[in-house]
């Protein structure tokens, strides 16, 4: 009996073996498939990289292989002038300045709902600012502006955040920048990130992340950073064409993790994760990120410039790749031309005198010239004066930048040959170079505005009870803020960002200014009132002058919690209570909506509001005495 129950367990061993060599080959063989189809595209974005480095000599050859361009003739001059380069520093520099600042909209303005609203904001601001946010946002624009996408995967790191009083970790939200080259979409036309029916993040690992993480033992491989594939260790470039950016990954490993979208099998999605050549895990897609409770993706995309019918986007570095060989091939020929006229072309009478002499030391300065008595001595032959077409097809070329880039000459390198001297004109035209951007900072607004929805969401369902999260508060001071997950519910909060993102800081500061002088900002008695000055203040960058800012705050939060205490018991009023806040703040929440279903307290909070009355009219007096 017991020999049966043992060969019964090994039969069952062996069919999960067998099964998990047929689900790891199965990944396999279809990541093979997505590289292999998607190959063309990841050429074009070597090129775009090599040509942003400035290895400008290299093309895609029939093989559909980057390689690198011979010269024609030997001596032909091959330098490079790189226009690519400044262009796209311009516009990763204007870029940087897309950083819509994000809150949460209540869904009605009870509040309870404002209250989990306000907690919202304050924990996703706290977390942007722990995951560093902005650097990942730089660092995807830069390779959105490169190869024309980027990609941003916003997960859960179990072993991230704070320790708690067991020592183990609490966890912590992540916000990592991918590269195109490690997202393998099912369908390179579906245009959408969650439309996919799968997708693949492939990346290089070291085994010993890999055996920390899964307890998995495998071995080590150098790996291509592109393409993913297994390669010499000796190997830094493309099939011999000196593209040094090509570089390999040593003592690494493969990891493919296949996402599948939530279907009839697999209602809850499904994640495989391949290690090497093993199997990690298999299971539900592990994230609550979607709407309404659904499980997705855990990445967002953000492009350059979208194209229609295509999952990846456009680069204006494919655009300025042609205007760049012009330029450099007009250049080089333009030098050649002024070689010939310095340097001379000679022409020699055959056996008149030693060439190999002339060819090695040229014609210096007081060369004396030795030839055969009754052959014509070696002379220079003439050459024309430099044609205007080189100078002509130059200024051309340097116009069809400005007109494929999208960047002037007054952005970047604020020069101005449109002969406009007014200020009002030379605004237009730097918002002209801002409108020109408007495509692109859409796709960041948007990725920024996705992630902050996932933020929110993972939080959620990995924050647990009783969860401390440092921010900055009023003031510019350190403050403690204390939430549980069940006080973030993504389905009442909406994302808003800024709607002049591009604007500088000094056209705002205008802006507050004329408002200033206008009068808009200022109460029925023709003054400023404490919580607009602060706000003003702080907007301006100096809220550390305003002497009232850090009490405002504080006796708006005191009457909030006397608003919910009043709800239950009375409630004295205290000495050191500003009464007119504290008036404010107790007359909205009576014409809230939540008060309607505790009408059973209206006395207490008239009880309350009469004693502030009374106690600032007993301070009225007392000054006038």
């Amino acid at each position: 009996m017991k020999d049966r129950s043992t060969e019964a367990e090994r039969a069952r061993a062996r069919a999960a073996e067998a099964e998990e060599e047929r689900l790891v080959r199965a990944v396999l063989d279809e990541f093979e498939a997505r590289r292999e189809a998607r190959r063309p595209l990841e050429r074009s974005w070597e090129l775009n990289m090599n040509f942003l480095a400035g290895n400008q000599y290299c093309d895609i050859g029939p093989a559909g292989e980057l390689e690198e361009e011979q010269p024609r003739f030997y001596w032909q001059s091959r330098r490079v002038f790189n226009h690519i380069a400044p262009a796209i520093d311009t516009r990763c520099a204007k870029l940087a300045r897309v950083r819509p600042v994000m809150s949460v909209r209540a869904a009605t303005g009870e509040e309870s709902d404002m209250r989990t609203a306000k907690i919202a904001a304050d924990v996703l601001h706290s977390v942007s600012e722990e995951c560093a946010l902005d650097d990942a946002v730089s660092r995807a624009t830069a390779w959105s502006e490169t190869c024309g996408t980027a990609f941003y995967k916003v997960y859960w790191d179990a072993r991230g955040g704070k320790s708690r009083e067991g020592g183990q970790p609490e966890g912590a939200v992540c916000v990592a920048a991918l590269s195109p080259f490690e997202i393998y979409p099912q369908d390179l036309a579906c245009e959408r990130v969650e439309d996919q029916p799968s997708i693949m993040h492939v990346r290089a690992v070291p085994v010993q992340e890999i055996r920390e993480k899964y307890g998995l033992s495998v071995a080590e491989e150098d790996i291509d950073e592109f393409s993913f594939t297994p390669r010499a260790a000796s190997s830094n470039d493309v099939g011999g064409s000196g593209a040094a950016l090509h570089t390999v990954r040593r003592g690494c490993a493969k990891v493919i993790e296949y996402y599948m979208r939530p279907n009839e099998a697999f209602p809850n999605g499904r994640l495989t994760v391949i290690a090497g050549n093993r199997l990690a895990y298999c299971g539900d897609l592990p994230y609550v990120n979607g709407e309404n409770g659904a499980r997705t993706y855990p990445f967002v995309k953000q492009c350059a410039v979208p194209l229609s019918g295509a999952f990846f986007g456009g680069s204006l570095i494919d655009r300025m790749i042609p205007v760049q060989r012009a330029f450099n091939a007009v250049k080089n020929r333009k030098h050649e031309f002024l070689n010939r006229l310095t340097m001379g072309v000679l022409a020699v009478e055959d056996g008149s005198v030693d060439t190999e002499e002339l060819l090695e030391e040229g014609l210096a300065p007081g060369k004396v010239l030795v030839y055969r008595r009754g052959s014509q001595p070696p002379r220079l032959l003439s050459a024309d004066s430099m044609p205007g077409e080189f100078q002509t097809e130059e200024e051309r070329l340097l116009d069809e930048f400005i007109l494929v880039s999208g960047v002037s000459e007054l952005s970047s390198t604020t020069q101005n040959r449109t002969h406009v001297t007014s200020a009002t004109g030379l605004q237009l035209l730097i918002d002209l170079d801002d409108t020109r951007l408007a495509v692109t900072t859409d796709s960041i607004r948007r990725a920024i505005k996705q992630i902050g929805r996932f933020i929110l969401r993972l939080m959620r369902q990995f924050a647990g009870h009783r969860r401390l999260l440092r921010m900055a508060g009023d003031g510019r001071r350190a403050e403690w803020i204390s939430f549980s997950a069940s006080d973030l519910s993504s389905d009442d909060v909406v994302f808003e960002t800024d709607v002049d993102e591009t604007s500088s800081p000094s056209k705002r500061r205008s802006l507050l200014y004329e408002l200033v002088s206008m009068g808009l900002l200022a109460g029925e008695d023709g003054k400023i009132p404490a919580e607009t000055r602060s706000n003003l203040l702080e907007a301006l960058g100096f809220g550390g002058l305003d002497g009232s800012h850090g009490l405002l705050p504080l006796h708006k939060n005191k009457a909030a919690e006397e608003n919910r205490r009043l709800l239950a018991e009375e409630v004295s009023v205290d000495r050191y209570d500003d009464d007119a806040v504290h008036i404010a703040e107790h007359t909205r929440f009576l014409l809230s909506d939540e008060f309607r279903r505790h009408e059973e307290a209206k006395e207490r909070f008239t009880a309350h509001l009469r004693g502030h009355e009374e106690q600032a009219r007993r301070r009225r007096e007392e000054t006038a005495r």
